[in-house]
């Protein structure tokens, strides 16, 4: 099995010991939970509004599956972590602009007790990389 890092400035750099992305065997692709940082700058994005802070996250989310050469076609399962499942609308609302409705991924959504940087939302993902 091939290991291979994917990293990109136009996502934000890792907070902590982990990669913004792997690819296994070149088919795999096991992207990191993106949270609502500006790539650029590191800020938080959207303040308390969820949905901008969901914006956020799938940009971050694309720019790392566009690197790997994937894209959210290629996804076939994400995991939502909201800080509040009161927000699972608002967060739907964003979200179904990233996927086809007749071939989203799978999905998990779980509610926690906190999130890196008290964000609101994080989604991470796992794709297949089309061959070249």
């Amino acid at each position: 099995m091939t290991r291979t890092v994917i990293q990109t400035n136009q996502a934000p750099a890792p907070v902590g010991p982990y990669s913004q992305a792997i690819a296994a065997s070149g088919t795999l692709l096991f992207v990191a939970g993106q949270i609502p940082l500006d790539p650029q700058s590191g800020a938080l994005v959207g303040g308390d509004d969820v949905a901008q802070q969901t914006q956020q996250a799938m940009a971050n989310l694309t720019a790392i599956l566009a690197a790997a050469g994937a894209s959210c076609a290629d996804v076939v399962k994400t995991t939502v972590f909201l800080s509040d499942m009161n927000d699972f609308a608002a967060v739907n609302a964003v979200y179904s602009k990233f996927f086809d409705a007749d071939t989203a991924p799978a999905r998990a959504c779980v509610e926690v007790s906190r999130l890196p940087k008290d964000v609101k939302v994080e989604i991470d993902c796992i794709a297949v990389v089309p061959s070249p």
